[in-house]
């Protein structure tokens, strides 16, 4: 990001030589305040644009390992042997027989 050559206090603590055919102060100051408030108003808006930033960097950053996360159980699972619909009614088979002799 840029660095300012400015800040508002240095903005409102410059003064000018007055010469013979020089500007008006009063115009001067007037237009500086004018600088000033609009500095300021830069400022801070850098300031909160700088504090979302980081806030969302942290958030990027807390998806990004959820995602490895999933990613990583997501191939764990590719990995395991598929089941077939007779597997599961042969285990359903056995979980009956099972409960059936232990109600007896």
């Amino acid at each position: 990001m840029a660095e300012l050559n400015l800040s508002a206090r240095q903005i409102y603590d410059q003064k000018f030589d007055v010469e013979f055919k020089g500007y008006s102060a009063e115009e001067v100051d007037k237009f500086l305040d004018m600088v000033i408030v609009d500095y300021q108003s830069f400022e801070r808006e850098l300031s909160e644009l700088k504090n979302k930033v980081t806030s969302l960097e942290q958030k990027n950053a807390t998806l990004k390992t959820y995602i490895i996360e999933l990613e990583g159980k997501c191939n764990s699972l590719k990995e395991q042997a598929p089941v077939s619909s007779s597997d599961i009614l042969k285990r359903l088979s056995r979980l009956e027989e099972l409960v059936g002799n232990k109600e007896q």
